[in-house]
């Protein structure tokens, strides 16, 4: 077996390994407002979530495409690599992205902090294509990431509010318990359109980077997926890899949003992810990378707003909107440092040492997880906000 081809295995499998990591990373976009307002049981909500995952992932390849043209350029139009870019050295680069991704992923699962996949893996593959000196596709990214990024949580939140204002100024004479018990129904069908949102926007992501890791090995063409699509294989297995990692249950994460932000009510929880599934299915269809994370979190804002006399937890969202600044930077750190090892090591021996240390790296973030369990049987318990922000800390010292 060729170095070249070694390589290309490896980014394969982490690929498919943050994909698996976007799944219970974002399981709670879709499923944690259902699950906090007991309108469907914790297990239940996240075996649906990981059916329409599952499903969603096959409705589209326009983020796929995306990807493969607009953050890394390593391809001319007369489909070769660029100047000073061999396969090998374009394959390091986005295996070190996907570490970047992955480890930032990971760290935030374990604080609870709903920060974005998307721009996880955009941050690793920027920061190692900067490090490997790849020209960036700074127009792409501004138009399909960063812009949308921007824009989608104070758009959602919007929509989010006037639909639970107007749901509640409809049934302000409704008896509480009937009012809830139909808008769980609700609730239910709205939680399973963002899971198949989620699916058609995100696992397409991963989709676009193993595309691109076989651009760079001489497998396939960006003209090849423009007139023939994505090869099957990629399209099954992202699409296999999101949805186990969506029944996982990200039950960290799913607390923060179904507890931590607002004491969400079913009229709540239907307008949130009504909100969340228009703007994440619209985005995946103009072929925009939009951050599931970022629209399901505006909507739980804005379902507060609506709602009159609702607490809204504001130091919580504040945390979380710090590590959305942070993601991008963070990420592209972690990236650029492990393209740096492998450049530095070099050929097959550099790509396994950093694979190494993504590995020790994930083991450590999952033992410590096991220390303060988060589950199925707790994940409703009532929120605690010094605990939560005390066991942040500890994590995040322990970790510096």
């Amino acid at each position: 077996m060729s170095g070249e081809l070694f390589i290309l295995i490896l980014v394969v499998i982490t690929a498919l390994g943050f994909d698996f990591t976007n799944g219970f990373h974002d399981t709670g976009n879709a499923m944690a407002t259902s699950i906090a307002t007991g309108a469907l049981k914790p297990k239940a909500a996240v075996a649906l979530s990981a059916i329409l995952n599952l499903f969603g992932a096959f409705l589209s390849v326009e983020v796929a495409t995306t990807v493969t043209k607009d953050v890394l350029k390593i391809q001319t139009s007369s489909g070769g690599l660029v100047s000073g870019l061999d396969g090998e050295k374009a394959m390091t680069i986005i295996f070190a992205g996907l570490i970047g991704g992955i480890v930032w992923n990971l760290l935030t699962w374990l604080l609870g902090l709903p920060s974005s996949s998307s721009h996880a893996l955009f941050g690793g593959l920027i920061g190692s294509g900067l490090a490997g000196a790849v020209t960036i596709n700074w127009n792409g990214i501004f138009s399909k990431v960063l812009i949308p990024a921007a824009l989608s949580p104070l758009i959602a939140g919007v929509v989010a509010a006037l639909g639970t204002a107007t749901v509640y100024a409809i049934t302000r004479s409704a008896r509480p318990k009937k009012r809830d018990e139909g808008f769980r129904w609700g609730q239910v069908g709205t939680a399973s359109l963002v899971s198949l949102a989620h699916g058609t926007g995100d696992a397409q992501k991963t989709m676009g980077v193993i595309a691109l890791a076989l651009i760079a090995h001489g497998s396939l063409t960006g003209e090849g997926i423009e007139n023939n699509g994505l090869p099957v294989w990629i399209i099954v297995s992202c699409a296999v890899a999101i949805a186990l990692g969506t029944y996982l249950g990200g039950w960290r994460i799913i607390r923060t949003l179904g507890k931590g932000l607002v004491e969400i009510e079913s009229p709540q929880g239907m307008s949130a992810d009504a909100s969340s599934a228009a703007i994440i299915l619209t985005s995946s269809h103009f072929g925009m990378a939009l951050s599931t994370t970022h629209v399901a979190t505006g909507s739980i804002l804005g379902s507060g707003v609506g709602k009159p006399g609702a607490q809204v937890r504001w130091a919580v969202a504040a945390r979380m909107a710090a590590a959305w600044l942070t993601t991008l930077p963070s990420a592209g750190v972690v990236g650029a440092t492990c393209y740096f090892i492998a450049h530095l090591i070099g050929g097959v021996t550099g790509a396994v040492a950093i694979f190494l240390i993504l590995i020790a790296l994930s083991g450590y973030m999952y033992l410590r997880s096991r220390a303060q369990k988060v589950d199925h049987s707790n994940v409703n318990d009532e929120w605690d906000g010094t605990a939560e922000a005390t066991e942040a800390g500890d994590v995040v010292s322990r970790v510096g």
